[in-house]
């Protein structure tokens, strides 16, 4: 295939409408973690926390998702809105940390797809495990690759297949949600509402929170990808039709589980543990068939994820944020360096996977941690333009009050998510940042520009300080994978 690096726009056939931009909404969000949401919730929380969490999750994440909107029609100019946000606002070094956070996210999420398929697997194989075998690990290894060629193939061959598989995912997820209100037992839903020997409910909504994070990454998806769409309006309508339509899923998965079995059985059911329910409520037919579907459905959510971790590659690159090789692209407009990198690093990630205790929930947890503070720089932007009053000359007053509340409480929960995620997971992210400026570097010296403003290399010994500590930590064992 031909390859071009003029940095030219997407041609007119890959414009996409309203509808292919919330399908890529739902889909990136539907994927591996609506599977696990049982156990995860099981493991932290009751029924009461639950309640309050997702009110919390759906409130937070729903602010971040009407920050997208907002930005997507005050700032048109910027495309791959997560990392462009984040250097309109507050510079360079800080949009690469964006971009870079918010690249790795993807991939290390990619990861918990393919583990969670070898798990799923493993039921009929054992030598799968639990997706953390080394034969599972090389299995998971040539699906990697094999996406990489498809996706490789063209933008458009890969969006149309998502936009199948997001309508056949959903199927399984509905009628297993049916299935549990019809044998919903109220006596087992009331002795799992409290949940007091998880602590404070504090204790136990914070200690949900990162499920929620990993649940619902994706909901920025329509503007990671909004060089594609055919009207700029349509990124934030997509955003919010599919933010609206995975939280009444993803709620109703967690909330009817706990009206099957009792919280201590959910939270020792192997992964993924909505199969497990739905075995104790139906037999062995329910293992079968969530099985089939989570395999379409993480299968779905890997093909959109994987294009947008390229994405932000190729956008960055093109705005000469990132090395030039990475703005290099096919002629079907398949950025196809960013694709094989980003296949790269989930490579090595599914290799890290051996090491750890549990491989799924390492690869979640790191994949919410990291995703986190590009979030919350883009909340911190759309505060910053409310209170410069950039972009809202002759804005009514009501305009004016209700984006300031919307970031204002974007940027409170976000806020919130980077506590939550705790102290292991940000020193674990900061040794990927740390040598990832690497291509930080590479950029400003094909620009022949000066590696590091003062400020940029302050911030840079801090993530390099934080990086060894996390190192350390790892080597003497009070940091665990």
């Amino acid at each position: 295939m031909a390859e071009r690096t003029d940095g030219a726009g997407p041609s007119t056939g890959t414009r996409v409408g309203v509808l292919t931009l919330t399908a890529m909404v739902v889909g990136s969000m539907v994927g591996a973690g609506v599977f696990s949401l049982p156990r995860r919730f099981a493991q932290e929380t009751g029924v009461a926390g639950a309640i309050v969490a997702w009110a919390v999750a759906g409130a937070g994440m729903l602010t971040l998702a009407l920050v997208f909107q907002r930005l997507a029609v005050r700032k048109p100019e910027l495309d791959a809105g997560v990392y462009a946000y984040a250097k309109a606002g507050f510079g360079d070094y800080t949009g690469f940390f964006s971009a870079a956070g918010y690249w790795a996210s993807a991939c290390v999420g990619n990861v918990t797809y393919w583990v969670l398929i070898m798990s799923t697997l493993g039921a009929w194989f054992p030598q799968l495990g639990a997706g953390d075998t080394l034969l599972a690990v090389a299995l998971s290894s040539a699906g990697l690759w094999l996406f990489f060629l498809l996706v490789r193939r063209g933008i458009q061959e890969a969006t149309a297949i998502n936009r199948v598989v997001t309508v056949a995912k959903l199927v399984p997820i509905v009628v297993f949600v049916l299935i549990a209100v019809f044998v919903f037992d109220p006596a087992v839903f009331a002795g799992n509402w409290a949940g007091e020997s998880y602590g404070s409910l504090f204790d136990q909504v914070r200690d949900t929170m990162l499920v929620t994070v990993f649940v619902f990454l994706g909901v920025e998806g329509a503007s990671v990808y909004s060089r594609h769409a055919r009207r700029r309006e349509d990124v934030g309508r997509a955003t919010l039709l599919g933010f609206g339509s995975v939280l009444a899923v993803f709620a109703s998965v967690t909330m009817v589980s706990y009206g099957i079995m009792p919280v201590e059985e959910i939270a020792e059911l192997r992964q993924p543990s909505m199969a497990g329910v739905l075995e104790a409520a139906v037999g062995d037919w329910g293992t079968a068939f969530v099985s089939v579907g989570l395999i379409i459905s993480v299968l779905g959510a890997y093909l959109a994820w994987t294009l947008m971790a390229a994405e932000v590659l190729y956008v960055a690159a093109k705005d000469r944020d990132m090395p030039r090789f990475l703005a290099r692209a096919t002629d079907r407009d398949v950025p196809v360096n960013a694709l094989f990198l980003s296949t790269l690093l989930s490579q090595v990630v599914l290799v890290v996977t051996l090491f750890s205790a549990d491989a799924f929930d390492f690869a979640l947890d790191l994949t919410a941690a990291m995703s986190v503070i590009p979030f919350l720089f883009a909340a911190a932007y759309a505060l910053k333009l409310r209170a410069t009053r950039e972009t809202y000359d002759g804005a009514p007053r009501a305009t004016l009050r209700a984006d300031l509340v919307v970031a204002v409480l974007a940027t409170v929960y976000t806020t919130f998510l980077v506590f939550a995620a705790g102290l292991s997971f940000l020193l674990i992210s900061l040794i990927f940042y740390a040598p990832a400026t690497l291509l930080f570097a590479m950029t400003r010296r094909e620009q022949g520009r000066r590696v590091f403003a003062p400020a940029e290399l302050v911030v840079f010994l801090a993530v390099t300080a934080g990086a060894v500590a996390g190192v350390v930590g790892l080597v003497s064992g009070w940091i665990s994978l």
